[in-house]
C-alpha cells in the first residue's frame, strides 16, 4: 500500500487489477501532461504487477533520486531486483527502507538463497531425509535441472517428487511417461486432480482418445467448481479448461478474462486465450494475442500457425498468411495450411491468394477439386479487376497460374481474359 494519490479512473483499473488497462491511462495521462500527484509511483507498480520488472525497477530507481522521495520506495525497488536475480543489490536496497513486513518478507527469502547449499553438506545420519527434501526442492527451484537424478529415488519417500516429475516431463512433451507416472495415484488435493487432468487432456490430444478429454474435463469441473477453489485463480483456470474441451468457447472466455491480467506475459495462457477469440470469431483481438507469443516452439507449431493464418485471412492480410506458407513450405503440415488458405481466401473474397494457393495443391495433388478452386479464384480476381477492386496489372499474374493445368476449359478461360485485355489496353 502507497500513500501515493491516484485518480477515480485509475483507481477503478486498480481495484478490478487491470494493471495494463492502468498503466495504459497513466502513460496516457503523463503524455498529455495530466499527471496526478503519485503517478510516479503507481506506473512502476503495475509494470511490477505484470510482470515487467524491469520497467519497474527503472520507474523506482528514478524515484530513488529525488530529495522528496518516500522512504518505502527502496523496499519497491528491492522487490523488483530479487525477480530480476540481482540478490545482492536487492539487499542493499532493502536494508535502506523502513522496517516493515515486506522488507522482512524480502530478506527473508533473500536468506534463503545462501543457506541451502551448506546444509546438504551436512554429514549427519540423522539428517539424511532433510537432504533428499533439499534435493528436492533446489530441483523445483531450479526449474527441473536435475529430475531425473534426483526425483525417481524419491518417488515413495516424497509424496511431492512424483507430482513434480510429472511435471517436468509434461514440460519435455514426454506425455506417456508422466501418464504412467500418474495413472494409478487417486487425486485428494486440488493439485492432484489439476495434474491429472492435465495429463489426460496431453494424452487425449495425442492419440486422438475421447476418453481421456472426458476424463480430462471431468477433473477440471471438480475442482472449478468446488466451494473451496471456485474463486481461486486455479480454480477459474481448470473451469475455462473444462469449457475449451467441451468447446463451450464463450464460456471460456468468461473465465479467462477474470484472470487475464495475472497472466499478460504468459505465452501458455495468450496461446489458449487467443484460440478462444478466434473460435468466437473475434479475430482481431485474436490476432493482436497470437502476435504477443515469443515462445518459438509455441511459433512453430501447426495449430498456432494455422489459426494465426486464419485470422489474418479474416483480417483481410492474406499476403501475411501466405508468407507464413512460404517459411514453413517443406514442412509436413504445409499441405493443410495450403488447403485453409486457399478455402478461407477464397470465402473472404481475396481471389489472388486463393487462386495462388489453389495452384500450388494442384501441383501437388491434381484433384479435380484443386483445379475448380483455381478457376473460382482466377475468375473472381477478374470480377474484382471489372470492379476497379485489383490493378489491371494482376492479370498478368493470373494467365501463368491457368496455364499451370492441363483442364481444356483453360483455353477458353485465357482467350476471354486477353480479349479483355487487348480491348482495355492493357499489356499482357
Amino acid at each position: 500500500k502507497t500513500n501515493g494519490k491516484k485518480s477515480p479512473l485509475v483507481e477503478d483499473f486498480l481495484n478490478h487489477r487491470d494493471y495494463l488497462g492502468a498503466i495504459t491511462l497513466l502513460e496516457f495521462q503523463r503524455s498529455v501532461g495530466e499527471q496526478v500527484g503519485g503517478d510516479d509511483l503507481w506506473v512502476p507498480y503495475c509494470a511490477f504487477h505484470l510482470g515487467d520488472y524491469k520497467k519497474a525497477m527503472e520507474g523506482y530507481k528514478a524515484m530513488t533520486k529525488k530529495p522528496d522521495c518516500h522512504p518505502d520506495v527502496w523496499v519497491y525497488l528491492a522487490c523488483t531486483l530479487f525477480f530480476l536475480g540481482l540478490y545482492k543489490e536487492a539487499e542493499e536496497a532493502s536494508l535502506k527502507a523502513p522496517k516493515c513486513q515486506l522488507q522482512n518478507r524480502l530478506l527473508f527469502h533473500l536468506a534463503h538463497k545462501a543457506e541451502l547449499k551448506n546444509l546438504i553438506d551436512i554429514s549427519s545420519s540423522s539428517f539424511e531425509f532433510a537432504k533428499e527434501l533439499i534435493r528436492h526442492n533446489l530441483v523445483v527451484f531450479g526449474g527441473g535441472e536435475g529430475a531425473l537424478q534426483v526425483l525417481p529415488p524419491l518417488i515413495d519417500v516424497i509424496p511431492e517428487a512424483r507430482l513434480n516429475l510429472v511435471i517436468y516431463y509434461l514440460r519435455q512433451d514426454d506425455v506417456q511417461e508422466s501418464y504412467q507416472l500418474i495413472k494409478d495415484l487417486e487425486p485428494t488435493t486440488p493439485q492432484e486432480y489439476i495434474l491429472k487432468g492435465v495429463v489426460n487432456a496431453a494424452v487425449g490430444q495425442e492419440v486422438g482418445s475421447r476418453d481421456h478429454l472426458k476424463i480430462a474435463q471431468q477433473y477440471f469441473q471438480l475442482v472449478g467448481g468446488s466451494a473451496s477453489e471456485c474463486d481461486t485463480i486455479p480454480g477459474r483456470q481448470c473451469m475455462a479448461s473444462c469449457f475449451f474441451l467441451l468447446r463451450q468457447f464463450e464460456d471460456v472466455l468468461i473465465y479467462l478474462n477474470s484472470v487475464k491480467s495475472y497472466f499478460f506475459n504468459d505465452d501458455t495462457f495468450n496461446f489458449n486465450y487467443a484460440q478462444a477469440k478466434a473460435n468466437v470469431e473475434n479475430y482481431r483481438e485474436a490476432e493482436e494475442i497470437f502476435l504477443l507469443i515469443q515462445n518459438d516452439k509455441i511459433k512453430a507449431d501447426y495449430v498456432y500457425l494455422s489459426w494465426l493464418a486464419r485470422c489474418y485471412i479474416m483480417n483481410q492480410k492474406a499476403r501475411l498468411a501466405w508468407d507464413l506458407y512460404i517459411k514453413m513450405e517443406n514442412s509436413a503440415e504445409s499441405f493443410s495450411l495450403l488447403q485453409l488458405i486457399a478455402n478461407d481466401c477464397y470465402k473472404m473474397g481475396q481471389f489472388y491468394y486463393s487462386a495462388k494457393a489453389f495452384d500450388a495443391l494442384e501441383r501437388l495433388d491434381p484433384n479435380p477439386e484443386f483445379w475448380e478452386g483455381k478457376r473460382g479464384a482466377c475468375v473472381g480476381i477478374f470480377q474484382l479487376i471489372l470492379a476497379g477492386r485489383e490493378p489491371r496489372e494482376t492479370l498478368n499474374e493470373v494467365l501463368p497460374l491457368l496455364r499451370n493445368t492441363g483442364n481444356p476449359q483453360v483455353e477458353y478461360i485465357i482467350r476471354i481474359l486477353k480479349k479483355w485485355a487487348k480491348e482495355n489496353r492493357v499489356s499482357l
